[in-house]
């Protein structure tokens, strides 16, 4: 039996027979078709009664990889291991592999995924009658809306800003390359510091392309980014440890949680095979793009 047919009667089991609301039966259903995603981008020719033990714990280290706090992989596991102990009921399996596996420890030392109220918190603090904020609410914005890395950020070219299309074209880890979708809000922010702010500075020879500068017209050090997002984070009265990492974590957070499909976001974050076999699939950018209008917060 196939994922598709056993996930349609797992639902008609949680609305008949589990009398669960919509809402429940559908935040049931995501949980099992993340697993199904997963299967699907590592290659593996499996349907759910050919699962084993280690599949599942090899989804929980990617979508832990992916950001996803112990809090969200917890609960996610708790779907499929209800999903499972339905096969179980209905005679389809004789036992559950995802029987033994163990909750993630939420008291484990995690990086910090800001809530969508918080990361509005923190951009709203941002003072944009100063040209450095007019700049730091553009960056903020870029890495929030694109999952970028704090090198990938500072290191942004202008040319590689393609307003028309909605994309970014990055160049990652190992110098590779991957076409990001920039949302809405992040064009928008990102237009007014390009046209009202940085047209004014006097830049430096060797930094004419680079995106982000500072008052002396050079280009921005990781550090000072780190430094920035801190004291926002005070400013905002945020009581966690905030990186730029954290925006990172946040956004495939609050993508995956949304429901956005896995292959999608790991694209976006540009990671590489996570497990054995490679599961860096090219996607259509459009699609992407569709991703983020769907699934994005500040859309």
């Amino acid at each position: 039996m196939n994922w598709d047919s056993l996930i349609r009667r797992f639902a008609a089991y949680l609305k008949l027979e589990r009398s669960l609301s919509d809402n429940s039966i559908q935040a049931y259903i995501r949980d099992v078709t993340k697993l199904k995603q997963f299967v699907d981008i590592s290659n593996l020719a499996l349907g759910p009664p050919d699962m084993s033990s280690q599949v599942i714990s090899d989804f929980l280290k990617y979508i832990g990889e992916l950001g996803l706090s112990a809090y969200s992989q917890a609960r996610i596991l708790s779907g499929i291991k209800s999903f499972y102990e339905y096969l179980v009921y209905e005679q389809i399996i004789a036992i559950s592999p995802a029987e033994l596996i163990d909750s993630p420890r939420l008291g484990r030392k995690l990086p910090d995924v800001l809530t969508v109220h918080e990361i509005d918190v923190l951009l709203d603090s941002i003072d944009l009658s100063r040209p450095e904020g007019a700049r730091n609410r553009a960056m903020l914005e870029v890495l929030y809306s694109s999952g970028l890395r704090v090198s990938e950020v500072v290191t942004l070219r202008v040319s590689n800003i393609y307003f028309d299309i909605g994309f970014l074209r990055i160049i990652g880890k190992g110098n590779k390359e991957r076409l990001v979708p920039i949302g809405k809000s992040a064009i928008k922010y990102l237009k007014i510091y390009l046209e009202e702010i940085r047209c004014h500075l006097a830049i430096k020879p060797g930094f004419e392309n680079y995106a982000f500068l500072n008052r002396r017209g050079s280009g921005l050090t990781r550090v000072m980014v780190f430094t920035i997002i801190k004291d926002l984070a005070n400013k905002a009265g945020i009581d966690k440890k905030v990186s730029p990492h954290t925006f990172r974590h946040s956004f495939a957070t609050h993508l995956v949680e949304g429901g956005a499909d896995l292959r999608a976001v790991q694209e976006m974050l540009g990671h590489e095979s996570i497990t054995t076999t490679e599961i860096y699939t090219h996607l259509d950018r459009e699609y992407l793009k569709q991703v983020i209008i769907e699934f994005h917060p500040r859309q």
